[in-house]
């Protein structure tokens, strides 16, 4: 390990909020030092919610809901946003980091925002490798706010220990959309804004999915909130510990297996992709030169980048 990777980890682990922010940038600009520094902090313990769900259905007020619940029972949190807009953002809590009165300067609550630069899923693809650092600097609760890209989020599965999936009333053809991809792998449904009108419908219609769903162990909670108000969220805080508590005495191990195995091969395809781009001109000059063919240079491409990574 190098010396600024030990310092680093030494810093994270002691809860130091610059080295925590230093070493999520690292893990967003990837290579060999964010490695390094993965494999030396202690495995993920935290509990890490992803709260995901379309745009506009009030993600980004529960969120702030739930970190004032949690702090009020004593509880350590972290929020990774995932920020559909420019990395230069300045790091801004999707463009609104205003909700989040009253944590201003309390150091058991530390905001972080990804750019999700494209990553399919509504995720940054540096989204897992922080929640490792964020676990390692001692926060207990770590939620992860996705962008919102609808049906193609089933990726936060790989990424989070529990699911909260949030609906807003007259979500009807929305779930009719979702159905076949992220109200499958939702571990807790949040029906948000229940003061208004549609709550009834919006409650049946989630319903008929869970009994579609089937029996598979652990049946999701439907937890109404009016998170702008701090309604219900209590109740949400604990469904989603429930969750956990399953986890622990079921499928946990399987499920942290396969979000671990993502994590490996986005790496591994990360330094491809980079020994890849560090051979590329030149392979393309030879192309334009008549050296190689097209079928030959792909070739040659490949078989350089593979004897980089050796």
């Amino acid at each position: 390990m190098t010396p600024e990777v030990e310092e680093a980890v030494e810093r994270i682990v002691a809860g130091v909020p610059v080295a925590i922010a230093r070493a999520i940038s690292w893990c967003e600009a990837g290579g060999e030092r964010s490695a390094e520094l993965l494999a030396a902090l202690p495995p993920r313990s935290a509990h890490v919610v992803g709260v995901t769900g379309a745009p506009g259905a009030g993600k980004s007020t529960l969120v702030s809901a739930l970190v004032r619940e949690l702090r009020a029972e004593g509880e350590t949190v972290a929020v990774v946003a995932v920020d559909p807009s420019s990395p230069l953002t300045g790091g801004a809590l999707l463009g609104d980091r205003a909700r989040m009165e009253g944590t201003a300067g309390d150091r058991g609550v530390f905001f972080r925002s990804l750019a999700s630069r494209g990553a399919a899923g509504g995720l940054s693809a540096a989204a897992r490798a922080a929640t490792q650092v964020l676990s390692a600097g001692g926060f207990g609760v770590v939620l992860v706010e996705t962008v919102g890209a609808g049906q193609a989020e089933v990726s936060i599965m790989r990424v989070a220990d529990t699911v909260a999936l949030v609906l807003p009333p007259g979500a009807g053809d929305e779930l009719q959309a979702l159905k076949a991809g992220l109200m499958e792998i939702a571990d807790v449904y949040v029906l948000n804004k229940a003061d208004q009108p549609g709550i009834r419908e919006l409650r049946a219609q989630v319903r008929s999915v869970l009994d579609a769903r089937g029996e598979r162990g652990w049946t999701p909670p439907l937890v109404e909130t009016v998170a702008r108000a701090g309604e219900g969220v209590g109740d949400l805080v604990a469904a989603l510990r429930r969750h956990r508590e399953h986890l622990r005495h079921g499928t946990g191990a399987a499920r942290a297996s396969a979000g671990s195995r993502a994590e490996a091969e986005r790496v591994a395809r990360a330094a491809f992709d980079a020994a890849l781009a560090a051979e590329r001109e030149d392979i393309l000059a030879q192309l334009d030169a008549g050296a190689l063919g097209e079928v030959d240079a792909g070739l040659e491409l490949a078989r350089r980048a593979a004897r980089r990574l050796a």
